[in-house]
């Protein structure tokens, strides 16, 4: 089977260009990981315009613009693009282009950083689509199988290749990952999607245990390799991913075989495409375990495909994504600047924003983006700050936040200013004021609730508690506006999934609260979920109540998921059951039967959500 080549791409494979024996090479350049072919933009535009016409029926262009990164929201006629980064990077130019499209196409006037470290932009008229499929790749973005099932986009630690703690750098591995999968034939139609992650360290800052696939770096006898994680995901049956292998080789090539060999089994379960909601690489790993599947694997890798791909050192080699990014940091500067008097705001910036590189004289500055927003204001800012001070290298994160690697120690206080002018120096950066949603029914067919909403709700209640106490900055709070848990709720301090609460003929949003979760120091734990339901409105104060609760009753030095799981969580729930109880409507209680950032009376208007089409 042939796999699509982009022209004039120099060939050194084995066997005819653009075979799976030769697929098409690629120049290590910054931000450039994912080939852009242009064929498929006019396929896209003919596609587009024969839906439009009524000459393709709805489902058949429905498989065709997922593929694309296309996504269809509540809202008619208009769809979401979510735009690939590949483990987070981007370059000054590309956030330029975010500004661009960002100003032409999307008009809420911005763009939308994801748990899974894409862009996307909403609102966007399906006639605009492939106009801005076109500018973005003119910076090599692509939106390429950012939904469909398909590979999606490969997460990784925004650290990495800077922290001090991981065994080597996964970056040009995850890089080869994604150039190997994106058009393989092999995951253009499996059962459902395929979630990847690769990290550096045990810290385990990309969560290899959420993900369908994930790799651990790992060294023997100074052989690179990665631990090999399968069936790992959150939504309706959160699992953990079990170890599937302890140790594969990376520049040999078997760390792609293996994958390659564990997705052919999962696209053959065709007994998983009965239920396409439950159609997920978890669900086979829940019900044979993970050593049957091993063995599958073990056997798969047997298989005369092995053979025909030419697994080896060459094509690790050829895949790779290198990029020397400590030649290009930038020099020290001439003249930096320095704080003139109080220091307060800069030194909270710093201790909770900044962290030393293992490069001497560097640190990585993480930019708190509210909600994950940013206008092009901001994206044209950042450009500019990365384009000064970082020699060109930032990192979207799994916390919907940017980090700017490389900065020099001396140009932090410039960097500082340069970021508060943009409404982006906000010290607290993954701590508790630093909340986490999904678009929620801002966007998504699947939404129940204004997640968005409350987010800015819960924001506004923490930041007026006006927390100075340590441990309890270190608490997470997520929040989805349905069950599936794009915010990743379910592993946070203190999480929240959109409900709905019925009263008699009206309906009331609402929140079922899940407790406990964690997502740090490579641990992944399952929030308990609490047998409450929460009207929306009240929710910002339930959380004041457990902060507070917290605060008052915990054992010195007990951090807050020891508190919870050592109090319980009927204690939990006691503290905000006046709060679940139903209200009538009324004059008075009127606003409780509205959601947030909403005019209207609340109700459910939920959609088939195409990340299951």
């Amino acid at each position: 089977m042939e796999v699509a080549v982009a022209e004039n791409k120099e060939q050194r494979g084995k066997g005819r260009v653009g075979s799976l024996e030769n697929p098409e090479t690629y120049e290590s350049v910054p931000g450039r990981i994912i080939p852009i072919i242009e064929r498929e933009f006019d396929d896209f535009d003919n596609e587009a315009e024969q839906f439009l016409s009524g000459e393709l029926e709805e489902h058949q262009f429905i498989g065709f613009r997922l593929k694309q990164g296309v996504y269809g929201q509540r809202q008619p006629d208009v769809q979401m693009i979510r735009i690939k980064l590949p483990f987070g990077g981007v370059t000054p130019e590309q956030m330029d282009t975010f500004a661009s499209v960002v100003e032409k196409y999307a008009p809420l006037n911005k763009g939308h950083i994801t748990t899974r470290q894409n862009i996307q932009i909403h609102h966007v008229p399906l006639r605009d689509a492939e106009l801005l499929l076109r500018e973005i790749a003119e910076a090599d973005l692509s939106s390429r199988e950012g939904c469909g099932n398909t590979v999606r986009n490969v997460t990784g630690d925004p650290w990495a290749g800077v922290a001090a703690d991981e065994v080597f750098d996964p970056t040009p591995y995850a890089g080869a990952y994604v150039r190997y999968f994106v058009r393989h034939p092999t995951t253009q139609l499996m059962p459902r999607k395929i979630k990847t992650a690769f990290t550096g360290s045990d810290e385990d800052r990309a969560i290899t245990g959420i993900h369908d696939i994930a790799f651990i770096a790992r060294e023997r006898d100074g052989v690179k390799g990665f631990e090999v994680r399968v069936g790992g995901g959150t939504s309706i049956m959160a699992r953990v991913a079990p170890t599937l292998y302890e140790f594969v080789e990376a520049d040999n090539g078997d760390y792609l075989k293996v994958s390659e060999a564990a997705l052919r089994i999962f696209d053959r379960q065709d007994w998983l495409r009965v239920n396409r909601a439950r159609a997920r690489i978890k669900v086979l790993i829940d019900k044979i375990g993970i050593d049957a599947f091993r063995e599958q694997v073990d056997e798969e890798l047997e298989g005369d495909w092995v053979a025909e791909r030419e697994f080896d050192a060459e094509l690790v080699e050829r895949l790779r994504y290198d990029d020397d990014e400590e030649a290009n940091a930038p020099e020290q500067p001439l003249a930096p600047s320095s704080p003139n008097g109080d220091r307060t705001e800069f030194e909270r910036f710093l201790q909770g924003n900044v962290e030393a590189q293992r490069q001497d004289g560097f640190s990585t500055v993480e930019v708190k983006v509210t909600r994950g927003d940013l206008t092009p204001e901001q994206f044209r800012g950042l450009a500019a700050v990365m384009r000064e001070f970082t020699g060109g290298y930032a990192r979207s994160t799994v916390q919907q936040n940017f980090v700017l690697r490389w900065v020099r120690d001396e140009s932090l206080y410039d960097v500082w200013e340069r970021l508060s002018a943009l409404g982006l120096g906000e010290a607290g950066a993954r701590e508790i004021t630093d909340v986490v949603s999904c678009p929620g029914t801002d966007s998504c067919k699947l939404g129940i609730t204004s997640s968005m909403g409350l987010n800015r709700a819960i924001k506004e209640r923490v930041d007026s508690m006006q927390i100075e106490d340590e441990l309890t900055k270190r608490i997470h709070i997520k929040m989805s506006g349905c069950p599936n848990g794009c915010s990743l709720h379910h592993i946070s301090n203190i999480g929240f999934y959109g409900a709905s609460l019925k009263l008699g003929d009206r309906q009331m949003p609402a929140y079922i609260p899940h407790i406990g979760g964690n997502f740090e120091g490579g641990e992944v734990i399952f929030g308990k979920r609490l047998k409450s339901r929460l009207p929306a409105k009240r929710v910002p104060e339930a959380v004041e109540r457990w902060v507070r609760l917290y605060e008052a009753e915990r054992n010195e030095g007990e951090e807050f998921n020891a508190f919870a799981e050592r109090t319980g969580a009927e204690t939990f729930e006691a503290a905000v059951k006046d709060l679940t109880l139903p209200a009538e409507f009324s004059l008075e209680t009127m606003q409780q039967f509205i959601d947030w950032n909403r005019s209207s009376p609340y109700k459910v208007e939920r959609g088939e959500g195409e990340c299951a089409i």
